[in-house]
């Protein structure tokens, strides 16, 4: 083929691998937060903000400098050799099929595998272009029996994490006689566990580019536990004091004071409340006596102003009726231009401006008041542990999953640029890792609270313990299956292991089972759906391609 042939099906590939990504954005990337926000350790708008940064930088920086042609191997690169244009139009499909379906689940609030997304995709596209038997339907080389099994292994294997992680805290924090100490003297110890979590996963899973996994397993475990037991020393030195002071001493800390909390003398809060009733005890002051004489006066002032503006106009013979039709069309012109200003603010903030922790919602009543409450302070104490967490594992997912959508479209750029059949592996040129990544975070600012609701607290209640303890979990449990060559996906995951911690209540009423049935079900829809989807379009397109020339 030609090189630059083809161009409207890379401009139109471009255009739906950003969708693609805006899809992980919205799907994939609110798994990171979900919990974080349904717990309220963040608001929605601070996990957005957190997530720019995190899974941009991610992805640019540690992000595969390699993208694998075909989705781990799911079908034979070689079937393809002598038909780029069969190849290009069939990944450009696969990404339509891809994000055609993750924007549909999403829209319903269902957690899809967008990774099982675009491997179904590609699923479709060899089946449309050699059959079934392109395909590898075993075990071997991760093939599709592996994807059905990770549908059950996945929130199995981390619910049962999960639920250790979180009886651990209940039994050794949460129900002891005074859990405020007794989680004050544990914070040390989860941090040193969660920093061992993420330094495995941030070297194992989340950063391929940095080649880290070929230390060798001791300089790695001496590596991990060096960062631990210096995590462990941070927050015995810093962070328990910090946080006491916060929550017992009700002073007006920020996050950026945990360094310098020895140097830092009293600071109280300055509550509302203590002004309100200040000001109510507060009788025969200025305010009481003179603020409504002060109001009326300035209305009066303004009822003046413009009385004595109408009476120049009408007196004033230079100022025609065409003189006074501009002045109004003036007017209508910019508050027009007002109006439309505010239009565009509230839509680009209305993604981060849902409620999510929704704990009073007449439909999740019962199942929340199922669930058991613990002490508040000693739930404040996680906070800053579950806001750690969430932050890293955005950051390895930004490094990780962007491939799912720079894949196909390295592929297609290729064949684009060189007319050549592509390798097994292609260098991912930058421009399309920080267009990938800027759509990821599009994608979560504004569509992400679907999915963040879903995981948050409609599956069952959460609170920053329980939130901490499935994040923790769903990273273990990736890590581990990771290393061990067993599929997982991160969602999957994060849905068991919510699901399990919501039975650690010892009430089945505390789960929310009709959502999680949806959920499953979608899991079931992912590879089907995408590859229907896909298949399809490739024999709308593809002949379009042949015969006439102009795609």
């Amino acid at each position: 083929m030609e090189p630059f042939s083809l161009t409207a099906v890379f401009v139109v590939g471009l255009a739906f691998a950003f969708l693609d990504a805006f899809g992980i954005g919205a799907n994939d990337v609110s798994n990171s937060f979900s919990t974080s926000v349904a717990s309220k350790s963040l608001t929605l708008k601070q996990a957005c903000i957190i997530a720019i940064f995190t899974e941009f930088f991610g992805a640019v920086l540690l992000g595969s400098h390699t993208a694998k042609t075909i989705r781990d191997g799911i079908i034979n690169l070689s079937e393809f050799k002598g038909e780029q244009d069969i190849l290009m139009v069939g990944m450009m499909c696969a990404l339509i099929g891809s994000s055609t379906w993750v924007l549909t689940a999403t829209k319903f609030g269902l957690p899809v595998s967008t990774t099982h997304s675009i491997i179904g995709a590609t699923i479709g596209i060899g089946i449309a272009t050699h059959g079934f038997g392109v395909v590898n339907w075993g075990w071997a080389g991760k093939g599709v029996l592996q994807i059905i099994t990770s549908w059950f292994l996945s929130p199995v294997a981390a619910g049962i994490v999960g639920a250790i992680i979180y009886n651990s805290v209940k039994y050794l924090v949460l129900k002891r006689r005074n859990p405020f100490k007794s989680g004050l003297r544990n914070i040390p110890f989860y941090f040193f566990i969660t920093i061992a979590i993420i330094v495995f996963f941030i070297i194992y899973k989340g950063a391929p580019g940095l080649n880290l996994s070929k230390l060798g397993f001791p300089t790695i475990v001496g590596i991990t536990i060096g960062f631990s037991l210096l995590a462990a020393l941070f927050s015995v030195i810093f962070y328990v004091p910090w946080i006491k002071r916060i929550i017992k001493g009700n002073e007006d800390l920020r996050f950026y004071h945990i360094p310098f909390i020895h140097f830092i003398g009293e600071r109280k809060k300055t509550t509302m409340s203590s002004i309100e009733e200040g000001l109510n005890n507060t009788k025969d002051t200025y305010y009481e006596k003179n603020i409504t004489n002060e109001m009326n006066q300035s209305v009066g002032d303004i009822s003046d102003y413009y009385l004595n503006s109408n009476k120049t106009i009408n007196n004033n013979s230079n100022f025609n009726n065409k003189d006074a039709e501009l002045y109004n069309n003036k007017l209508k012109n910019e508050e027009t231009t007002a109006s439309k200003k505010m239009k565009i603010s509230k839509i680009l903030s209305n993604g981060i401006n849902k409620e999510i922790a929704d704990y009073k919602s007449d439909e999740l009543k019962g199942m929340h008041d199922a669930a058991i409450r613990y002490d508040d302070d000693t739930e404040k104490l996680y906070s800053f542990l579950q806001i750690f967490t969430a932050s890293f594992a955005s950051f390895a997912h930004g490094s990780n999953d962007v491939a799912n959508a720079v894949g196909p479209l390295t592929t297609i750029y290729y064949i684009w640029h060189t007319g050549s059949d592509p390798s097994s592996s292609l260098s991912i040129p930058i421009w399309i890792l920080i267009m990938c990544a800027l759509a990821i975070n599009i994608g979560l600012i504004t569509y992400g609270y679907n999915v963040m609701r879903s995981l948050g607290n409609k599956i069952t209640l959460l609170t920053p313990t329980r939130g901490f303890c499935v994040e923790l979990s769903a990273c273990l449990t990736v890590l581990s299956c990771s290393r061990l060559s067993l599929p997982v996906s991160t969602t999957h995951c994060i849905t068991g292991s919510t699901t399990a911690i919501g039975l650690c209540n010892g009430n089945t009423k505390s789960v929310n089972w009709k959502l999680l049935g949806f959920c499953f079900f979608s899991w079931l829809l992912t590879l089907p759906v995408a590859g229907l989807i896909a298949g399809i379009m490739f024999k709308i397109i593809y002949p379009i391609v042949y015969y006439y020339g102009i795609l």
